[in-house]
């Protein structure tokens, strides 16, 4: 490749895409777009701001997320999850470029006692799971140059997610049930777009050999698991010190407890085997995750 590749972050503006916009900062030609400029949920308009782009590397952090309101709005679900990113991947095999693709626990149905692999069948119990899954397959299908990133339980500084929810409710209530039987492991935006990044600069340098040796399908995840009780406790108990936030009183609780619209795997945790044999990449534990997103928060937040 002559000249700095064209790299283009896709859901620039989402949890994941400003992340991405951070490690990649210093890289010449970089592309921020958000919905403005490439919306997912129209395929037409994504195939045609790809065509005038023309990068050389297509970042797509961009999704739909909202778990149970996908069950009410399968189409645009669809539309975003599935059928863009088999438009971005044909599109990014037609110019030669390569595509990173992000996406999810939520393929398995959370049956299975051990970690999830690369090679287990999925089951999607939800219409979320089922798009993301058809992403995935659409992708493999256009044939070109490809890394697809199965994550969980993602959540970062920035954004709405399960961390700044738990610190908002820790806030307003005294007392707080969380879901103790669904396992997995809390991944942090920061860990994902560092990861991202020495990935896609060791395959532009050549470090990881011809595309047939990289293309392909990996799990990534913060190392370690937990439940989202757990995880509940353990941001209240690192985030009174960091952060001076008031810590409610936790009770576990069974999903039963929680009906929700959209079905969740009970065990999500996936194993990072394959990222690490084949790139030498191991993202941090969960709890030394945490504290850094917290300290940042610490840092953001003004003074007293």
């Amino acid at each position: 490749m002559s000249g700095s590749p064209r790299v283009i972050i896709l859901g620039a503006g989402g949890q994941l895409g400003r992340a991405l916009q951070q490690s990649f900062s210093n890289t010449p030609g970089l592309i921020v777009a958000d919905r403005t400029v490439v919306d997912l949920a129209s395929p037409e308009q994504t195939r045609s701001a790809i065509r005038d782009l023309a990068p050389d590397v297509i970042l797509n952090a961009a999704a739909y997320t909202a778990v149970d309101k996908a069950e009410s709005e399968p189409e645009l679900a669809r539309a975003v999850n599935a059928v863009s990113p088999g438009i971005l991947a044909r599109e990014a095999a037609r110019i030669g470029a390569f595509l990173v693709h992000y996406s999810t626990d939520y393929v398995f149905d959370g049956a299975q006692q051990t970690p999830w692999t690369e090679s287990d069948t999925p089951h999607p119990l939800n219409v979320y799971g089922a798009t993301k899954l058809a992403g995935e397959q659409a992708i493999r299908q256009a044939g070109g140059r490809f890394l697809i990133f199965r994550t969980s339980w993602v959540y970062g500084p920035e954004g709405n997610n399960f961390l700044k929810t738990m610190l908002r409710l820790g806030r307003e209530r005294d007392h707080l049930s969380v879901v103790n039987d669904q396992i997995g492991a809390p991944t942090t935006t920061i860990e994902l777009a560092r990861a991202t990044h020495t990935i896609v600069h060791g395959v532009l340098t050549g470090d990881f050999g011809l595309a047939e040796d990289w293309t392909g399908l990996y799990h990534m995840t913060c190392s370690g698991f937990t439940s989202w009780f757990g995880f509940a406790q353990q941001i209240f108990h690192r985030a009174g010190t960091l952060l001076g936030a008031k810590v409610p009183t936790l009770t576990p609780v069974s999903t039963s407890n929680f009906p929700t619209p959209a079905r969740r795997p009970l065990n999500s945790v996936l194993s990072n085997q394959k990222l690490a044999d084949r790139f030498g990449v191991r993202l941090a534990p969960w709890e030394q995750a945490l504290d850094e997103v917290l300290g940042r928060l610490a840092e953001s937040q003004p003074a007293q």
